[in-house]
């Protein structure tokens, strides 16, 4: 399993490499398709691959370097990076499935506006990686392309729905991914998987072009081996857009600027609470429990006041549960009734779609008053904290060759998003949420999630800078 988790460039690294034209964008682009060669017929983390147009673009991104040195001119943030992108994001001429049989291929004339951004930055993109079925679960497994391994145990789940770019970051595939988060997309599959992965706030990367403006519940985001790259990638795709209808809390010149200063030596101040039930009474593993509580020692260690405690969560299931529903309902309720008996759409996307037409509206105003609730909630618990810690996932990666978990902790799950309450309910709160890699159980890899208060994604990002995690993933 060893070659699977080589040791591999950051994207700083690679950044540095590239802007000082030690490494040119076609060197980096080959090392990047000779690391799928080696390693994703084992893993599946990569379903499309176009080499012929990212060396295309990989040419014109080294003629740009020598035009810019010739001139004196800066070069895009991610100049030259090679990244294939989530599967469920549209690609301009590249195959986009969303791991479904009806669109194995498909082809969209635009770009999702955060690999707009990503592409603007001047990554050169190579394809795509594999996803759920319509992103629906935390578990990347599909129709289409089958199941992405762990490549820390193959016969572990990966995660998702950011599933493939969380182990092409593993395997060193590449240094960065995008990625997307409603109940835990890129938080889960980062645990899983011992990297990096941020859930922003809501319209710090905005969801576009998008079937409802004011949608909150599932955002864009980024993953990476470190902080630092992730806190790279924001810098590159946070940022207002018109087509959202919601306030931008923090744009990429924040990020930039983060980045610019020195991480901190010390946390002291800093106030923390710490659950590993988020005081819902959620069933986790001992092994994901000792997790947390072994950060929160490292915490207290760097200066933080830890504190046991959790704000009031007590409406987020509710919020989550309906808002989730009525989003995939919006989303897929057309191909669901068309394709409703043929076995073309999953069972759980089904369920989740006809769980949304089947709401009253009596259902939907009490879910909205229950968000007022657990917004002010929040509000009042993040006036006496910074940060919240607490588990990532509820288990280790499981059996790949389940569907989802049926047990956590000794409690049966009735539902295949029950098992990650740990993240949905987080998803609820409009909160940033970080996961970080902590280490590892027999193999397994270990996280833990830090969350503040909506909005503050820079000051988590902050306080992250100063821990000392180190990804489990290619070293």
């Amino acid at each position: 399993m060893s070659d699977l988790l080589a040791p591999a460039l950051s994207a700083h690294e690679l950044q540095a490499a590239l802007r000082a034209r030690t490494l040119s964008a076609r060197e980096a682009l080959e090392a990047h398709l000779e690391r799928i060669e080696q390693v994703n017929d084992r893993v599946n983390a990569v379903v499309t691959l176009v080499p012929e147009q990212a060396r295309r673009d990989a040419a014109a991104a080294d003629e740009r370097a020598v035009r810019a040195a010739r001139e004196g001119q800066d070069l895009p943030l991610l100049h030259g990076i090679p990244m294939t992108h989530k599967d469920t994001h549209a690609t301009q001429g590249i195959r986009t499935t969303s791991g479904s049989p009806l669109f194995a291929e498909h082809v969209p004339t635009h770009d999702d506006l955060v690999v707009a951004r990503l592409r603007a930055a001047g990554v050169v993109s190579t394809g795509k990686n594999n996803v759920p079925e319509f992103a629906a679960g935390s578990h990347t497994f599909n129709e289409v392309f089958g199941a992405t391994r762990n490549p820390h145990a193959l016969d572990r789940s990966a995660g998702g729905s950011s599933g493939g770019a969380a182990v092409a970051l593993a395997t060193g595939i590449q240094s960065l991914a995008d990625g997307s988060d409603m109940g835990g997309s890129l938080r889960n599959p980062a645990a899983f998987n011992g990297v990096v992965g941020l859930r922003p706030s809501a319209g710090v990367v905005p969801a576009a072009p998008t079937p409802d403006p004011g949608g909150w519940l599932s955002v864009p985001g980024a993953m990476a081996r470190t902080v630092d790259d992730v806190i790279l990638m924001m810098a590159a795709v946070a940022g207002p857009d018109p087509r959202v209808s919601l306030p931008c809390p923090a744009g990429g010149d924040d990020f930039a600027a983060l980045l610019a200063e020195p991480p901190a030596q010390s946390l002291a101040g800093l106030r923390v609470a710490v659950s590993t039930d988020l005081g819902l009474d959620l069933p986790v593993e001992p092994v994901v429990a000792d997790a947390v509580h072994g950060m929160a020692r490292t915490l207290a260690d760097l200066g933080a006041r830890v504190e046991h405690a959790c704000p009031d969560l007590s409406d987020a299931d509710e919020v989550f549960d309906v808002t989730r529903a009525l989003d995939m309902a919006l989303r897929l309720r057309d191909l669901v009734a068309e394709h409703r008996d043929d076995g073309l759409v999953k069972p759980e996307v089904v369920w989740n779609v006809e769980r949304g037409l089947s709401l009253t509206g009596a259902q939907v105003l009490d879910a909205r008053a229950a968000r007022a609730r657990l917004r002010d909630r929040v509000r009042d618990g993040f006036s006496r904290i910074d940060l919240l810690l607490v588990p990532t996932t509820q288990v280790l990666p499981f059996p790949a060759d389940e569907r989802w978990p049926r047990v956590v902790a000794g409690r049966r799950m009735d539902s295949y998003v029950e098992w990650m309450r740990s993240c949905s309910v987080i998803s609820a709160t409009g909160c940033p949420a970080l996961s970080l890699p902590v280490g590892t159980h027999q193999g397994l890899p270990v996280g833990v999630q830090l969350v503040a208060a909506p909005g503050a994604d820079v000051a988590l990002l902050r306080a992250a800078r100063a821990l000392p995690t180190v990804s489990v993933g290619a070293r």
